[in-house]
Order: structure tokens, then sequence, then C-alpha cells
């Protein structure tokens, strides 16, 4: 169509150009948006063809996510003090051995004496259980922090992706935006050498052409910025589809009271997790109310001078007596933490209970927001055509008519951007009600 106005530029004389002119402008202009929406529909559809659902992106996200390797490693570590936990003894064994002899004193009789001994650490009663049972709660923590984890990538991955959709959709206005300005400024060229424009008006349009090119270099950028960015959260190409959640979507969030939401939350499950391994703690530090005793034999072999034996076997038992010096900082430290945990779960299930309060907000207004930034990019767009009237009949200069269009290159830019936060937004009511975990 563009291409055809233009040869027809050259071939009609001015009067007809006038109509020519007229309907180009016109036409463009209502194509603004939709060359806008088929461009960045374009790169979407791009990206939906490799079959990649949101839900594929965070198993994605989640298979090369540094963090999962950490705290897997820290809970086959916390599993493994857990089984060792469940040793017959306290500790490992402890050997000793002496030697004696007469010869340092300057005697020649052969007194010699041979001493060697094993013994291995005793439980103290309910020391054993306690440990295992405060190991096993580590590694209980450390499972729960995995979800946190797994939330958390389910969210860097919803951002990252509604950052490349917002990048591309700005692309495609700011090429249908130059594009319009390419054909505005051939009319002016075409009327100024006809004497119908003047020098300001291809100078002013000179200068929007130029801003709208910078405004697609940015774009651009910005769609190869937040590519990359989505490539790194997900270890392979593609853009997640988060533009297919919406209200049936939302209303599946809805159904689960905020009760129960703050009670599955990983954060709150991590939280009271840590607050099982401390009282865990609490009861070992209390079963640990003196070291460990000792039990072990020991063996000495003996040659004296007129000695009727020289070997002897004996058990030998060592049990340290309680100290306060011992036993109060370690119950005082098994209490602060117990402390902490608490007020750390207190802490989460405040924060957790604001956050869903915000989440449900920001869906109603992220909804009311994109129905109303669609009605005002409709009305912008068609003041613009208006606009464009307006100016073909000679009522209304031309930057006037740039400032319109510019207006609904805005409005369009603004109802892009409450589309995707209204999108994003059911998503976010989703990860909090645990569809993503």
């Amino acid at each position: 169509m563009f291409a055809r106005h233009v040869d027809c530029q050259v071939i009609n004389r001015t009067p007809e150009w006038a109509g020519i002119r007229f309907l180009e402008i016109r036409t463009v202009s209502i194509a603004l948006t939709m060359v806008a929406l088929c461009f960045s529909s374009g790169l979407i559809s791009k990206a939906r063809g490799q079959n990649l659902t949101f839900a594929q992106g965070v198993e994605a996200a989640w298979a090369v996510d540094p963090g999962r390797t950490e705290l897997n490693t820290n809970y086959r570590s916390a599993s493994a003090r857990a089984e060792a936990a469940g040793s017959w003894f306290a500790g490992g064994p402890t050997v000793s051995g002496q030697y004696f002899d007469d010869h340092a004193l300057g005697s020649n009789e052969g007194y010699t004496t041979y001493e060697g001994s094993v013994s291995v650490p005793l439980w103290l009663p309910g020391q054993g259980s306690a440990t295992v049972k405060a190991a096993k709660a580590e590694a209980l923590t450390v499972q729960q922090r995995l979800h946190v984890e797994r939330m958390a990538v389910a969210m860097r991955v919803m951002d990252a992706s509604a950052g490349v959709l917002m990048a591309r959709r700005r692309l495609g206005i700011a090429h249908a935006l130059r594009a319009t300005l390419e054909k505005i400024k051939l009319s002016v060229l075409y009327s100024s050498r006809h004497g119908e424009t003047t020098l300001t008006d291809e100078q002013v349009v000179s200068a929007e052409l130029a801003n709208a090119s910078s405004e697609y270099s940015l774009a651009a950028e910005q769609v190869e910025t937040a590519a990359s960015a989505l490539r790194i959260v997900l270890g392979r190409p593609g853009v997640p589809d988060i533009l297919s959640y919406d209200d049936p979507a939302a209303a599946r969030a809805r159904l689960t009271p905020a009760s129960l939401l703050e009670d599955n939350d990983p954060r709150v499950r991590t939280a009271r997790q840590a607050v099982r391994a401390a009282e865990e703690g609490m009861r070992l530090a209390r079963a640990s109310f003196m070291p460990n005793p000792e039990v072990g034999v020991a063996a000495i072999h003996e040659k004296q001078y007129g000695s009727p034996w020289d070997d002897r076997v004996g058990v030998t038992v060592s049990v340290p007596l309680p100290s306060d010096v011992r036993d109060v900082p370690m119950e005082a430290d098994a209490r602060n933490k117990l402390a902490a945990a608490t007020n750390q779960e207190q802490q989460a299930r405040r924060s957790v209970r604001q956050e869903l309060a915000q989440v449900f907000a920001r869906l109603t207004a992220a909804k009311d927001t994109f129905r109303n930034s669609v009605s005002s990019a409709d009305d912008m767009n068609s003041r613009a055509n208006e606009m464009a009237r307006s100016w073909q009949a000679g009522e209304t200069s031309l930057i006037e008519l740039l400032r319109a269009r510019a207006a609904a290159y805005s409005a369009l830019q603004t109802r892009n951007q409450a589309e995707i936060a209204w999108h994003v937004a059911v998503i976010r009511t989703l990860i909090a009600a645990g569809e993503f975990q």
C-alpha cells in the first residue's frame, strides 16, 4: 500500500496529490497500532513456536540454577550428618600408650613397663536420639530452602520473560512510528516542492524522524539485552509464554484461602522448619549436660626384678563431671538460636501476609489499568487520525499532528506495558498459590 502511494506522488498532479496525501496519512495513522501489534505478535509467535510454556521455562531455569546445586550439596551434607549421628558411640575411639624404664635414673636393674589402652565415648541418656533428630531437622530445613529457591527462580523467569516481551513490543511500536514518519516526510517534501509547505515543516518532521530512529535503536538494544538475560536464566533460547495466563488462571488462585496460602508459602514453611530445628538443638543441648564419659580396656606389660607376674589387663572408665563453664554457654547459645528462629518465623509470616495482600491488590489494579489503557490507546489513536484530517484541511499545523502521533505512540506503549503487567500479576498470584513449586 505504501509503495503504491509513493508511486502516485510521482505521476499525479498537485490537485490529485492532495487527496492521495490525505488518504495516505490517514491510512498510515490507522495502521500504526496494527503494524506495531503485528510486528510484536510476529516475534511472540516465533517464541511460541519453540513450544516453551512458562512451566517448562521454570523447569529449564531450575535445572541450571546454581543455588539449587549449593542447596543440594547442603542437603546431602546434613543427611550424612544425620546418618553418622546414629553411631553406637558419641565419637571415635581414643588410643593411648605409655612406656617407663629405670635407665634415666642411672639404675641398671631393668625395670620396664609398657602400658596401652583403647577407650570410646558413650552417649549420655537421650543424647544420641537428640543428635539424630537435630541433624534430620537441619536436613529438612535445607529441603524447604530448596522450595524457596525454586519460587525465586519462577519469579526470575517471570520478570525476564516480561522484559523480553515488553522490549519486543517497544521495538514493534518504534518500527511502526518510524515508518509512519518516513511517509509523512515524503508527503511534506513533495508538498514543499509544490509550495504547499514551508521549510519549517521539513525541519520538524526530520527532527521527529531522527528521534524515532534513535528510539528504534534503543528498543533494539533493549531487546538484545533482555533476551540475553533470559537466556542466562533459562540456560537455553526461547521465551516462556506468559500471555496465556488470564482471568481463569487468576480465578484458580483466588479459590485458596489467604490463610492457607500463607501457611503453604515456602518461606513460611522454611521458617517454621527452622524453628523445629532450633527446638531439636535445644533438646540436644539439654541432653549434653556433661562431657561424654569414656570406657575402655587397658593392658600392662612389666619387667621387674623378682616380680612374680609381668602382664595385666583391666577396664578403664573416665567420667568428666558437669561444669557451668561448659554447659551454660552451650544452652544459652541454643536458646538464642531458638529465639532467633521464632522471630524469623513471625517476620516471615508478616512479610508473606503483606505480600499476598499486595499481590491480589496488584492483580485487581493491573486488570483495571489494562482496561483503561486500551481505551486510552484507542482514543489517542482516533485523535491522531482526526488531527491528520485537520492538517489536510489546513486547520492544524504539522507540529500538532506530530505531537498527536507521538501521544498515540506513548498511549500504545502504556497499553502494552499494562497488558504485560496484568499477565505478570496473574502469574505472580499463581506462584503465591504454589502453582509452580
